[in-house]
């Protein structure tokens, strides 16, 4: 156990035994994985109850972010973990433990059963709905131009520059400037709500069944980047998932059961058929080429070469949602003929 870890199991111990009335001599950590970013998870064990510990760093982590949005979340009828106790200083948090269950683990284990993968499905465009109707926006930063650029400049400074080795010419970087602007400014004109900004498959959670009913709502983990942007952004997300992917004709029936839901909701109105699905895929592409980046960037900075495994699914969403779009065939030939064989070459060595 590092000084670290000591440290939590000091601090938890103390916080289960102000919850509990009375001593808490022993309380075991176990270590569970950890997610894309410096955060650590525990299971606390205390009797009969369990609690996930979390070491949050605060140099990398905006804990004050998280535990103001969990509040948010939940006063809004989303089903967000409570934060039981919190120390800023040192990063650590006490929160409800929602169990082991992330959706995508049942998703896998219902790939074969559609009307149970589809009712899952719902159950988490019903909580998103609810997420952008409820929370309150005032105290959220924008996703504004200069966020939405900012992520896409990861697809050139690590996926290009860092993972592939690329010395890119002045007019390569004119077009992917260009793609990128034409990206940013379809976001933006997009209705804007609450954006989760990693809202899938491994953010999602069906809560532990002995505690939780049957009849459950997703449990909502993640969640400390929320900002206010476009509504697509977090549908996309969950319906082109960089972890599991579904058929077309799958994707869009899911789709159009969020534009019903949200326009009964009023968080949305008189959008047709045709431009929700143009928001949905453009939305998708700017997060793709961001995606890109961040995986290249985990494995190259933060030490986590798994994030290569999801690069080609997520290559295959953007290419094959592109080719649909005149405005980005330039860019889509550029990546066929200057990145798609070096990358599949890089990605097959970086992952073996």
């Amino acid at each position: 156990m590092t000084d670290r870890e000591s440290r939590l199991q000091d601090w938890t111990r103390q916080q289960l035994a102000r919850l509990h009335g009375s001593k808490a001599d022993s309380v075991s950590l176990l270590n569970l994985s950890g997610d894309a970013s410096f955060r650590r998870y525990f299971r606390a064990s205390l009797a009969d109850a369990t609690y996930m510990a979390v070491d949050s760093p605060p140099e990398t982590e905006d804990n004050h972010a998280f535990v103001r949005i969990a509040d948010v979340l939940r006063k809004a009828g989303v089903f967000a973990p409570r934060v039981l106790a919190v120390d800023y200083e040192q990063g650590f948090m006490l929160q409800e433990d929602f169990g082991d269950e992330l959706y995508l683990g049942v998703l896998k284990q219902n790939f074969d059963a559609p009307d149970r993968v589809d009712d899952l499905y719902k159950r988490a465009i019903d909580a998103l709905v609810t997420l952008q109707k409820h929370v309150d926006t005032d105290f959220l930063p924008h996703y504004d131009s200069q966020l939405l650029h900012s992520e896409m400049q990861l697809f050139q400074d690590w996926f290009c520059g860092a993972f592939l080795e690329l010395e890119l010419q002045q007019q390569e970087t004119q077009l992917i400037l260009d793609s990128q602007q034409f990206l940013a400014s379809t976001a933006l004109a997009q209705p804007q709500v609450v954006v989760h900004r990693d809202y899938h498959s491994r953010n999602l959670m069906v809560p532990d069944r002995d505690r939780y009913p049957a009849d459950f709502i997703p449990g909502v983990i993640d969640f400390q980047d929320a900002v206010v942007g476009a509504y697509t952004y977090d549908l996309v997300s969950l319906l082109r998932d960089c972890y599991i992917s579904w058929p077309l004709s799958q994707v869009q029936f899911l789709a159009l059961y969020y534009k019903q839901q949200a326009e009964d909701q009023g968080v949305i109105s008189g959008i047709s058929e045709a431009e929700f699905f143009r928001h949905f895929d453009l939305m998708g592409l700017q997060r793709n080429l961001k995606v890109i980046g961040i995986f290249a960037r985990l494995c190259i900075r933060d030490n986590k070469p798994q994030f290569l495994a999801d690069i080609p699914q997520t290559i295959r969403y953007f290419t094959e949602v592109a080719a649909a779009y005149p405005e980005l065939q330039e860019f889509l030939q550029w990546f066929r003929q200057r990145i798609q064989s070096l990358a599949d070459q890089r990605l097959l060595a970086g992952h073996s």
